[in-house]
């Protein structure tokens, strides 16, 4: 079987949790005897050299549009269905504020990708996206085979939102068993707390810092911020002190003694599908801060300590709560048997069979 995993053209150039998701799906599906290969929306394909497109990431949805109509290909999605809309709402500067509560969801969603374009941070595929964000995003669910959500609650959320039930398989986010799978010996956890991701609004590390501030706990942050964000990164510089520390991005390999010498990481997000380093830490001993917005909970409840974006109390507590915690295996154990890469592939690979054998 081949089958083309197709995203967005700034896969590798702006580089997210789609971008993990996508590769580390292809390297375990090559394992399975798929041949995988990854293609950007921008490039071109020969569609006859493959069984079955595989298409990533619904909120980008010219991104697909043009393969959809040109490949005559059955295809599966994985929806990787973010909602910024609280975020737009309630955390981002006044004026921002305003105008995306004026152009609503999906209307700021198309502006957004409008601008990128416009700066050419990537790359319009097809015009016909400019007929609408909703609408485009709406064919491209309509004529899946099966959608792949990262969780129920995702799918959930899909059915709520475009009215539309399709043939679904929950294809779970994962680590890597070969790097997270056991634990390396290192001198004892420090107290202190890490958060890994993109360092941007929506991650809410501002209020993170003020947290850590407030309960005298050191912080290292570690990621950079995306393109059109750097202003808030300058900000999160600016209201930190001596405690925090600013780390570039890093290879997942290197990523590894960080999270074996912090007791916690902290990711309290707007929106998070998942939030891939929340697994990874998780896998590696740290205790977990974890924001309620998205699909978290069905990753981590029971297993990490909650917190609204929006409350700087809610921030602290939880964070008082993870650090006053003795760390624990029982979410390592849960994540290792439950939320790999390799799971994910195999439930991947069984969507693709379903498709191709019209079961």
């Amino acid at each position: 079987m081949r089958v083309a995993l197709i995203s967005r053209s700034s896969l590798f150039k702006v580089k997210g949790g789609d971008t993990t998701q996508m590769v580390k799906t292809g390297e375990e599906l090559n394992k399975l005897d798929i041949e995988t290969e990854i293609k950007l929306a921008s490039d071109r394909i020969n569609y006859a050299d493959y069984d079955l497109l595989h298409f990533f990431n619904l909120i980008r949805p010219a991104d697909h549009l043009y393969h959809i109509r040109k490949s005559n290909k059955p295809y599966v999605l994985s929806s990787i269905y973010l909602d910024y809309a609280e975020f737009d709402r309630l955390g981002r500067t006044f004026l921002q504020k305003n105008l995306f509560s004026i152009l609503g969801k999906y209307g700021s969603e198309y502006i957004k990708n409008l601008y990128r374009y416009y700066k050419k941070q990537d790359v319009l595929v097809t015009k016909d996206y400019l007929l609408g964000h909703k609408k485009a995003m709406k064919e491209v669910l309509k004529g899946a085979s099966i959608v792949l959500p990262n969780s129920e609650s995702e799918y959930h959320r899909l059915t709520v939102d475009f009215k539309l039930k399709k043939k679904y398989r929950v294809v779970p986010n994962g680590i890597d068993e070969d790097l997270f799978g056991s634990i390396p010996a290192s001198k004892n956890r420090q107290e202190k707390v890490i958060c890994v991701g993109q360092i941007y609004g929506m991650k809410n590390q501002h209020r993170l810092i003020r947290a850590c501030k407030a309960l005298k706990v050191p912080l290292e942050l570690i990621g950079k911020p995306p393109p059109n964000h750097t202003k808030y990164y300058e900000f999160c510089k600016k209201i930190s002190d001596h405690t925090v520390s600013f780390i570039d991005f890093m290879p997942q390999t290197e990523l590894l003694k960080f999270y074996t010498e912090a007791k916690v990481h902290a990711l309290p997000s707007w929106f998070e599908t998942t939030g891939l380093s929340s697994l990874e830490a998780g896998a590696m001993g740290c205790n977990l801060v974890v924001g309620t917005g998205g699909d978290t909970r069905e990753y981590f409840d029971g297993f990490a300590s909650f917190c609204e974006a929006s409350d700087q109390g809610s921030i602290e507590k939880a964070l008082e709560e993870a650090m006053g915690k003795s760390t624990s295996n029982n979410l390592r154990e849960k994540i290792l048997s439950n939320y790999t890469w390799k799971k994910a592939a195999e439930a991947t690979l069984a969507a693709y069979n379903k498709v191709l054998n019209h079961a």
